[in-house]
């Protein structure tokens, strides 16, 4: 019931004007942040004010919800509209926000080496990579996937360059053969497990999955900021398969806006600190031993022949590590 005395439009007006992390803790964008996304909306797509609500207002309300994670009862309570009102301004301004996805998720350029890869010696000439952040990665094709895979591991990969040519950099549940590099099995692999080590890094092998881990950690963190931003993307089962995908995509878009607009943004300060790890999700932990889906990865490889010329030039990148680690 909307009883309140405070409108929609006045709540709105209080978090544009009030402290600036107010407004923050609830759309997770800043003021400059949030009224630069008004006139790209204003200027590249046909939303407008509607009869009785302002553009800005729909937009609050949108950002808020899947902020918030927020259901349609709740986004009722705090902006005082009924929930049919609240339903048609979601829906408008998702596909508004989504058709701005051309603009501002593209893919990278797979043949460029980062100043981050090249000039740290950890990783270069190792590891010759292009670590993407989601304005490179998450482009249309790999949102819809993600989007049905609910984040699962399979999507945490990238491509890396290495001596013998490209492959994707992979965790244990792939086989470590042509177009696949994976770090040692049954050897300590994820970070917090080699910095809890009194002794610290034991061996060439723990050495190279200590650096595979650290340049991988990379588009954790990417997933794990976006994760956090926007917390409906854990919990959508409520909405159609179109409308998730939709809301993903409104998320990845976001977030780049956000990423090219605000670059002082504390999420993105938070996650950009190499080897912070994201709160773990049960679908995305890695195993350190193989997986049934890593069973089913490995059905229709390469012959034994191609995987053991992987394993050799996994060998040498080890070797070569360790020798100028030491």
């Amino acid at each position: 019931m909307h009883t309140s005395i405070r409108t929609g439009h006045q709540y709105m007006l209080e978090l544009l004007n009030q402290h600036p992390d107010r407004m923050f803790n609830k759309i997770r964008m800043y003021r400059p942040c949030f009224e630069m996304l008004i006139q790209v909306l204003r200027q590249q797509t046909t939303i407008q004010n509607s009869r009785y609500l302002t553009l800005e207002e729909q937009v609050m309300i949108f950002v808020y919800v899947i902020s918030q994670k927020a259901t349609n009862r709740m986004a009722m309570e705090d902006w005082q509209h009924s929930g049919s009102t609240i339903s048609v301004v979601f829906t408008r301004i998702c596909k508004a926000i989504a058709s701005l996805s051309q603009t501002f998720i593209k893919p990278p350029n797979f043949d460029a080496i980062p100043d981050e890869i090249r000039w740290n010696p950890k990783y270069y000439p190792y590891f010759q990579v292009t670590i993407p952040n989601m304005v490179q990665y998450c482009y249309k094709q790999h949102v819809s996937h993600f989007l049905v895979r609910h984040f699962t591991k399979s999507l945490h990969i990238f491509i890396c360059y290495t001596r013998a040519g490209k492959y994707y950099l992979v965790d244990s549940g792939y086989s470590n053969k042509p177009g696949f590099l994976a770090p040692f099995r049954n050897v300590p692999y994820h970070l917090r497990d080699a910095r809890r080590r009194a002794g610290g890094i034991n061996g060439p092998t723990e050495l190279f999955n200590y650096r595979h881990a650290s340049l991988r950690n990379c588009i954790e963190r990417c997933f794990g900021v976006l994760k956090a931003r926007f917390p409906i993307l854990r919990y959508m089962t409520n909405f159609s398969l179109i409308r998730q995908r939709e809301i993903a995509m409104c998320c990845c878009v976001l977030h780049n806006f956000i990423r090219l607009h605000n670059r002082g943004d504390p999420l993105f300060d938070r996650y950009g600190v190499d080897g912070v790890m994201p709160p773990s999700d049960s679908d995305s932990d890695d195993d350190d031993a193989p997986s049934s889906s890593g069973t089913a990865r490995d059905q229709g490889a390469n012959s034994r022949n191609d995987n053991n010329l992987a394993n050799d030039m996994r060998d040498r990148i080890m070797f070569e590590m360790y020798l100028n680690y030491n």
